[in-house]
């Protein structure tokens, strides 16, 4: 292993608080010379956002080691000379303003909360029947926040294109292109990069398929069912905390 890829939401931090053991893990893994990047399908907040809040928490880390879903949607816009009708949260919109532009030429949909009113998912499904492509920022099913397990976007996602009879370009997990960008940040190959989450689906097998080792925490939206499907080329850990007794790595004092 010479990269390692952290999911953020349910395996660095939980409730806004970071999960114990985290930053630790983290220092240790820098300490032995390890390319990092945090991870996320997070289309609620904008890029600036979610690297403040992290070292708010405590977290060290460079802006260029954040790779969020809502980034690389964009720059898939700027190479395709996009033009996207946006249903995406308020708090993202901005970074998708100026690519923005009538008549459109595609469809954005990320975690638009509850601004996946009727009006506005029919609207999406005229567009996309017209023949517009449909671009979703993750294909997640839940979230898990407050202790609670919330629906996410690619809920919606899968019900346009099913109404449509259409496949959606997906510029986040579990989307391998988004694995060979994220692999790419790196100098290393795939083989030699771990992603570690809590979504078995997003994270675990989804970077397996692009060629990257998986390991799943117990934390976050983890729940026990996940263990019936895991590969079992995949590992699985309590929490980030068990990430170096799972790899031989010793602690430093």
């Amino acid at each position: 292993m010479q990269a390692l890829f952290l999911d953020i939401n349910g395996v660095l931090v939980e409730d806004r608080a970071p999960i114990p053991g985290a930053i630790e893990v983290l220092s240790e893994a820098r300490g032995r010379g390890l390319t990092l990047r945090f991870v996320t399908n997070t289309a609620t907040k904008g890029h600036g956002s979610i690297l403040r809040d992290l070292r708010q928490m405590g977290f060290a880390l460079e802006a260029t080691e954040l790779f969020t879903a809502p980034l690389a949607a964009r720059h898939y816009l700027l190479r395709h000379h996009l033009r996207p009708h946006l249903l995406v949260h308020p708090a993202i919109a901005v970074a998708f303003a100026d690519l923005a532009g009538d008549p459109p030429n595609c469809v954005l949909l990320g975690d638009a909360r509850d601004g996946f009113s009727y009006g506005a998912l029919n609207r999406v499904f005229q567009l996309v029947q017209q023949g517009l492509p449909l671009i979703g920022i993750g294909r997640n099913r839940y979230f898990r926040e407050g202790g609670e397990l919330l629906l996410d976007a690619g809920a919606f996602l899968q019900a346009i294109e099913w109404a449509a009879g259409i496949q959606a370009v997906v510029l986040g997990k579990p989307s391998a292109d988004f694995y060979a960008e994220l692999v790419a940040s790196t100098n290393f190959s795939a083989q030699h990069c771990l992603m570690l989450g809590d979504d078995l689906e997003a994270d675990v097998i989804g970077a397996m398929a692009a060629g990257l080792a998986g390991c799943l925490v117990q934390t976050g939206k983890y729940q026990q069912v996940d263990q019936l499907r895991l590969p079992p080329q995949a590992s699985l850990i309590a929490s980030v905390a068990e990430l170096p007794a799972k790899f031989a790595w010793s602690i430093r004092p």
